[in-house]
């Protein structure tokens, strides 16, 4: 007798012996208080579930649209402090310049803490001097350092506050803000909407001249008030002596804002160009900025990403290497004399040629659009102009002139040389010798590099 062959059947979804489906059955007793709970859960679930699924269909889509040659896909790379935002900044003065205005008014917090931490690192430094670094033949002058500080106090008192303000986004306010600020995308926004009544994000002009008053933000109050303490400051014999003899080190922007306190201290300052490309920031995580640009009849859109670029973010450019079109690699050879923050064992330069030497060798940018940015070239004149020798700090370099010319070639020769060795692809390397914070220079030079881009974009997509 044959037996009858028996064939086991997968459960479907509403089978009752299914373990998802038992889990989120009901329970046989609640009350309607937990009913109603336990369907706004559900809901909020839901809604949840379906943001990712149109995330990831977003971004499926622009992956399909990036390879069939629909976006621009640009990285700007390099370490901490290189100028990468600042190139970013160019990118957007260049190709979106009514996003810069609308956010103009809100870079003035970044330049009142630029401009205080400076001030702060000025006092600790005048504290902290040794006898004989700030000789001067000004008798009264302890006297009247003491009495800077004391009036300068609440206005120093003023950074944890605005480092607050700058990390509400999302950022990150380390050591009350001394120790600098992190922010993310779109921190412009959370202040711009924070903005006190009666302050505009209106620009009269191209030099981004206030169009109203700013005295409701107590920090550009106190600023004003403090200016001619300011100014005393910093043009006392005793500091420049200490910046001289290499006792006090500021950041890149500050002798450009302190310079120009009369402005930045007036009652209804908004930033202008200018202040808005010095103006210092550290982003953190990954910063992505939309462009259109015409490429003949039709508009070609960028995706340009300012990443971070301390140690502990570099791991995080890895995902947008896949499917990038050109990556702007940033170095600034004026940092020479300079050891990193997470490490002051290292060289800057160094650092910079081991990192430019990661990306060359990464098999998955060999066919990547390579430039290279050899960056504050400004900076590097003043330091040689100065009488800072480079051999004391760079011991490869040798008898060689301590001139620009000279030791601009050779940083040049010593990035060219690192691509060369990673070059199986017989990749080309476009080198610029750039000061990114000079806008006219800079996007003559963004044209150049913006051509250059488009050729091998069309010519990846089969179009010329």
């Amino acid at each position: 007798m044959t037996m009858p062959v028996v064939r086991s059947r997968s459960p479907s979804i509403y089978s009752l012996d299914d373990p998802f489906i038992a889990a989120m059955r009901p329970p046989e007793i609640e009350s309607e208080a937990q009913r109603m709970e336990r369907l706004a859960k559900e809901q909020d679930a839901r809604q949840i579930s379906d943001l990712i699924d149109e995330n990831i269909r977003a971004e499926k889509e622009r992956m399909k649209k990036r390879k069939a040659g629909g976006e621009v896909k640009l990285l700007l790379l390099g370490q901490a402090e290189s100028g990468k935002s600042t190139l970013q900044k160019q990118f957007q003065l260049m190709h979106a310049p009514a996003s810069l205005d609308l956010e103009r008014s809100s870079w003035s917090t970044v330049v009142y803490l630029n401009v205080i931490k400076s001030l702060r690192v000025i006092l600790e430094a005048l504290e902290n001097a040794a006898p004989g670094d700030t000789v001067t033949d000004d008798e009264a002058w302890p006297q009247r350092h003491a009495n800077l500080k004391l009036r300068l106090s609440p206005l120093v008192g003023m950074e944890s506050g605005l480092a607050s303000r700058l990390s509400d986004g999302g950022g990150i306010a380390m050591n009350g803000g001394k120790g600098g600020v992190l922010v993310r995308r779109g921190w412009q926004t959370t202040l711009r909407s924070g903005t006190p009544p009666g302050t505009s994000n209106r620009i009269n002009g191209r030099n981004g001249k206030p169009s109203t008053a700013t005295e409701h933000d107590p920090t550009a109050r106190m600023l004003s008030a403090s200016k001619d303490d300011i100014k005393e400051l910093w043009g006392h014999a005793s500091v420049q002596g200490l910046i001289n003899k290499r006792r006090l080190r500021l950041e890149d922007s500050a002798e450009f804002f302190l310079d120009n306190i009369e402005r930045i201290a007036t009652t209804g300052y908004l930033p202008s160009t200018d202040d808005i490309m010095r103006a210092r920031i550290q982003t953190m995580g990954i910063a992505e900025h939309e462009f259109e640009i015409s490429l003949g009849p039709k508009a070609v859109k960028w995706l340009l990403y300012d990443v971070g670029g301390a140690r502990g973010q570099r791991h995080k450019w890895i995902p947008y290497f896949d499917d990038a079109n050109a990556i702007i690699f940033l170095a600034p050879i004026s940092a020479f004399d300079q050891y990193l923050d997470e490490d002051a064992q290292t060289n800057r330069i160094d650092d910079s040629l081991k990192l430019f030497t990661q990306i060359c060798s990464n098999p998955l940018l060999k066919k990547v659009h390579m430039v290279l940015f050899l960056n504050k070239t400004d900076l590097l004149r003043s330091k040689l102009e100065a009488g800072i020798q480079v051999k004391r700090y760079i011991t490869s370099y040798g008898n060689r002139p301590n001139v620009y010319d000279s030791v601009a070639q050779y940083f040049k020769a010593h990035f060219a040389q690192v691509h060369r060795r990673s070059n199986e692809a017989r990749r080309v390397l476009y080198i610029h010798m750039t000061s990114v914070v000079d806008t006219k220079a800079t996007q003559q030079i963004i044209v150049n590099v913006r051509d250059s881009i488009f050729r091998g974009y069309l010519k990846d997509a089969a179009l010329v």
